[in-house]
């Protein structure tokens, strides 16, 4: 079996990479059959003297390999014909602005493997970068904050080099009492709890969020069921939210009143209750000030984030009253960071962690027969057709 580190071609440039120099060693190790090349490139964290130095191929043409992996989107003239892809394709909810990519996978008999596809039994997600974006989001809702009330100015998290260079600059800084509420459990939202905890902001409980002042920064992290109540008043449990999202509606605003930052690490569903309404945001009572909007999801169920921003230029201000776009050093704006690529910020963390994930979950199913379904279940498409599990995605596909 032959696999190859494809360069990253998206731009703008992203300097993750799917494995680490180490972890193509153990790769190597642990399975002697298995050959590893790895395509040159200026812009990968790790250099292609690192790869060489530890005996790892590195070359110009990877048309002999197997298994291409990838992180962004492979450019369609890029494409190799009849190889296994992995990257994140953004397609699988039916993107508009990667039609073009998905179709020319099919006419190109690729097997797409998608980053995202790649689930356990229960389709719970094994791989992704959310930990890191959860890591650099809180650091940039702090940095924000400083920012907005000229209280510090903490260096863009891309010139640092580790979490532990983040931590070290949060911990320098002298916060005033804030409130901080956190939603989503998932791996963005314990990224975000992993900062707060590693700067010793306290955590305590929801009633005691709503209820009590103090003299510190204090964090509180929510459920589903904190921020949503049924509209029949009844009190269930998180299957019900899930399975009848249009019996809720959201109960953030009792958040909103007394929260100075808020930093969004959830997963929201189709069909669940918009969490932060226009209408909350310019209550004459509403406290929050800085809106970290991690999980990023635009015109969606957090009424300020009116776009994705740029780790160029991530934050920008939200005027409630007119449901707009101000510039952030407005009087009355909430200051807003929506960047959608955030592990792009901390590549070499993210790589380390993405590539132990990817050596855990994925690289044994090549060689154990795929025995518990890894391989098969995240397949979209074998032999220029979309196999039965993402057979919802012809309709998308045959659009011209």
């Amino acid at each position: 079996m032959k696999f190859g580190i494809v360069k990253e071609r998206k731009s703008p440039p992203d300097r993750r990479v799917v494995f680490t120099p180490e972890e193509l060693v153990r790769l190597q190790s642990e399975h002697p059959d298995a050959i590893v090349k790895v395509e040159t490139s200026d812009i990968r964290v790790f250099t292609d003297e690192e790869y060489a130095n530890l005996g790892i191929d590195v070359v110009t043409d990877l048309s002999d390999c197997d298994v291409l992996f990838g992180v962004k989107e492979i450019p369609i003239e890029a494409l190799i014909p009849n190889k296994k892809y992995f990257f994140f394709s953004h397609t699988i909810k039916k993107q508009p602005y990667n039609r073009k990519l998905l179709q020319a996978v099919l006419t190109k008999n690729i097997e797409l493997y998608d980053h995202e596809t790649i689930v356990d039994s229960n389709y719970k997600r094994l791989i992704g970068f959310g930990r890191y974006a959860g890591i650099v989001g809180a650091y940039n809702g702090f940095r924000g904050f400083g920012i907005k009330y000229d209280l510090f100015n903490l260096p863009k998290a891309e010139t640092l080099k580790s979490q532990e260079d983040l931590l070290v600059r949060l911990k320098r800084q002298t916060l005033p009492n804030l409130k901080i509420v956190v939603t989503g459990f998932g791996k963005v939202g314990m990224g975000v709890k992993e900062m707060l905890d590693g700067m010793k902001i306290k955590e305590v409980t929801v009633a005691d969020f709503l209820s009590k002042n103090y003299s510190s920064p204090v964090y509180t992290q929510i459920d589903v069921l904190d921020y949503n109540k049924r509209l029949d008043g009844k009190v269930i449990d998180n299957k019900d939210f899930y399975k009848n999202p249009q019996e809720y509606t959201s109960d953030f605003e009792r958040f909103s009143k007394v929260a100075d930052i808020y930093m969004a690490g959830h997963f929201h569903g189709n069909g669940a209750p918009d969490i932060v309404t226009n209408e909350m945001l310019k209550a004459p009572d509403c406290k929050i000030k800085v809106v970290a909007d991690v999980s990023c999801d635009v015109a969606g169920p957090v009424a300020c984030t009116l776009k994705a921003s740029t780790i160029a230029d991530p934050f920008f201000g939200y005027l409630p009253s007119e449901n707009k776009e101000v510039p952030y050093t407005h009087p009355g704006s909430i200051m807003v960071m929506s960047v959608d690529n955030l592990p792009c910020e901390l590549p070499k963390d993210a790589s380390e962690g993405f590539g132990e994930m990817f050596m855990k979950h994925v690289i044994p199913a090549f060689f154990n027969g795929d025995k518990d379904g890894i391989l098969q279940r995240a397949k979209m498409t074998e032999k220029g057709k979309l196999t039965e599990r993402f057979a919802y995605l012809q309709d998308y596909v045959d659009e011209k």
